[in-house]
């Protein structure tokens, strides 16, 4: 091994020219962008929040990107897999985060209390993660991913209407122009390759905006008053709170998001020819942890590490982390920049509905891609417990009031279709299969 480890490390550790990083870290946070906005995008309106608020949030958001994305593919002590690795907040927690936020007496500084509570928490599971594999082979990874999806998509679909609340809720120019969206983003993959298919989603953004501001749908009040360069300082919507139900949801979130990012680890590891190790392993789960704590005090939300970029990394060969080093500085020097934040927050919720359909939607295909592989004629009792978990899933979403006369401390997790899906999983396959099933990361 010691023979190839000298020509496998140097793609990854090389630093090509200055132009060519920027050029490639750029790329890194197009094809990132529309996925990261998207959460501070969603909680925001869930909140009901004013546009500066969900601005400021989206500024905190890439801030904490990419200081999150310098630590991982830098690397210091234990933290950092040193690989070219995109960190961005992870949707697995918008659910919960969403109950939270809702509950009167938490809102967003309990969001961010159970935040930073849950990766300080999850922190200390890093090194037990290899034992807590084997409760998640590939049939309950399937099935809470594609719960996520479950739990998201109706996001996107509200958007597509104009919004829950608007007044003008389903209209017809609603309609027709996130169709619109969603027809460009689908002619851009269709017949196009390369880096512009791969940002696709943000180029339908654009396309959407545009048409909006033809509409004169798009409102920029607020814009010439927001400064150009302003800094993200620790707890600006005050103290947090913790609430004990919250944080031992956010936990179990993130012991899920581990389960993901092992997976995007394994793979990204091949494609830079740089074999990873349990000891890799945790150094980049460790990151994920300290990104979840970091983004508490940062105002902003869970951290995880962004699978879509590891296609990009296919598609120009180039495997340097430096290039992830780039990325994470742009992203620091975007979130300092409230002007671009606030026309982000700008984008009226009708032209996001066609992109967010295809977003959340990817996040559901991947699940049932997953569930595709298992084998369902051997082991007939995989049905029951796919079929229980994803119904189980569906209980927030059509039923809302099914856990109502229950206490309201539990509502976080209850109130979680991802949570309510994961804990039926773990709990029916060990009652069906119990451990025996392979628990390879690697699979999901």
């Amino acid at each position: 091994m010691s023979n190839t480890a000298a020509p496998q490390a140097h793609p990854v550790d090389a630093r090509p020219p200055l132009m060519q990083l920027f050029t490639l870290g750029l790329q890194h946070v197009l094809v990132m962008y529309a996925g990261a906005v998207a959460v501070p995008l969603i909680i925001g309106g869930a909140l009901q929040l004013d546009k500066a608020t969900i601005a400021f949030l989206i500024s905190a958001d890439l801030f904490c990107c990419g200081v999150v994305t310098l630590i991982q593919c830098i690397g210091f002590g234990r933290f950092g897999i040193r690989l070219p690795v995109i960190m961005a907040v992870t949707f697995a927690a918008v659910g919960p985060m969403v109950s939270i936020g809702l509950n009167p007496d938490m809102g967003l500084q309990g969001i961010f209390g159970a935040t930073i509570a849950a990766g300080a928490i999850s922190l200390l599971f890093v090194p037990l993660i290899g034992k807590v594999m084997r409760f998640f082979p590939p049939l309950v990874t399937g099935i809470v991913i594609t719960s996520i999806g479950l739990s998201i998509i109706g996001v996107g679909i509200n958007w597509a209407a104009g919004g829950v609340g608007s007044p003008d809720y389903g209209a017809p120019r609603y309609l027709l122009t996130s169709l619109a969206v969603l027809v460009f983003i689908l002619l851009i993959t269709r017949y196009i390759r390369g880096f512009i298919a791969n940002i696709a989603v943000l180029l339908g953004m654009a396309f959407g905006f545009i048409i909006a501001m033809f509409m004169g749908e798009v409102s920029l009040q607020g814009i010439e008053d927001m400064a150009w360069f302003a800094l993200i300082l620790p707890f600006h919507f005050g103290p947090p709170k913790f609430e004990l139900w919250s944080i031992v949801t956010l936990t179990v979130v993130m012991l899920i998001t581990f389960i993901e990012s092992m997976g995007m680890f394994l793979a990204l590891g091949e494609i830079v020819e740089r074999p990873v190790d349990r000891k890799a392993l945790e150094k980049g789960l460790n990151v994920d942890a300290l990104g979840t704590v970091i983004g508490g005090f940062f105002n902003t939300f869970p951290h995880t590490s962004f699978s879509q970029n590891v296609g990009l990394v296919g598609i120009t060969g180039v495997r340097s982390r430096w290039v992830g080093v780039m990325a994470g500085i742009i992203l620091v020097v975007l979130g300092l920049v409230p002007k671009i934040s606030l026309l982000v927050a700008s984008i009226p919720t009708f032209v996001l509905g066609g992109a967010g359909i295809v977003m959340f939607g990817m996040v559901l295909a991947t699940g049932i891609r997953i569930l595709s592989q298992v084998d369902y004629t051997h082991q007939r009792h995989n049905t029951f417990i796919v079929a229980i978990s994803l119904g189980m899933a569906l209980i927030p979403t059509v039923a809302p009031k099914f856990f109502s006369q229950l206490p309201d401390s539990l509502e976080p997790i209850l109130h979680s279709g991802i949570l309510l899906a994961s804990f039926s999983a773990v709990l029916l396959n060990l009652y069906f299969n119990g451990l025996k099933q392979s628990t390879t990361p690697h699979q999901a």
